[in-house]
């Protein structure tokens, strides 16, 4: 299998098996309303996030340093960690479960995955892009964003195509339904009436 191929094969599995841990979290949740606002504003920021830098990025095609890829090179992922953390905090479990998977994704995130893609892209993108890749590199972090936005970075502007093309509008979608329908748990309603019989006093 070419190197495309696994690259592929590999990223459908992370996004089936992501897909499918944000389904068993959602079904399992045990949500109060506090907990789902907070966390609705932390995924609405990751979206946010994702929503400006998916209207930016042509993927490999073009080096993009316009708009949040002034700030880090993986806006996306920054997103990403982001709407994770809010789904977390929206969809609580019995015993902080939801806390101690996030703390999992957490390590999951940035002992294997980051390493992992500092190791592979940069070198892709340094083979396409020379030079100029090795400056934008040089001055603007991998994830973090920082206050300084990269000196070089084109004045490209968002793109509505882009973020179409980047199917971004999804995950503004799945977002919105999944805080729904938490929401709507935490207000659940018991739907058969409590049919104890009454106690009978006396003799």
């Amino acid at each position: 299998m070419n190197e495309t191929g696994y690259n592929r094969t590999w990223a459908t599995l992370r996004l089936t098996a992501l897909f499918a841990f944000i389904v068993v979290l959602v079904l399992l949740a045990r949500p109060r309303p506090a907990e789902v606002a907070i966390g609705f504003v932390i995924a609405s920021l990751g979206e946010a996030v994702r929503f400006w830098a998916a209207g930016h990025l042509l993927k490999t095609k073009e080096l993009i340093t316009s708009g949040p890829y002034r700030y880090t090179r993986n806006p996306l992922y920054l997103g990403r960690l982001l709407i994770l953390t809010g789904l977390c905090v929206m969809a609580r479990l019995p015993y902080f479960a939801n806390l101690i998977l996030l703390a999992a994704g957490y390590a999951v995130f940035f002992f294997y995955y980051m390493p992992r893609k500092e190791r592979v892209e940069p070198a892709r993108l340094r083979a396409v892009h020379g030079e100029a890749y090795d400056r934008y590199f040089k001055a603007v972090p991998a994830l973090l964003p920082t206050f300084r936005p990269y000196a070089n970075a084109s004045n490209l502007g968002w793109s509505s195509d882009r973020m179409i093309r980047n199917r971004e509008a999804w995950m503004v979608v799945g977002i919105v339904a999944i805080t729904l329908f938490l929401l709507w748990r935490a207000h659940e309603i018991p739907l058969l009436p409590d049919v104890t019989p009454p106690t009978v006093s006396g003799s």
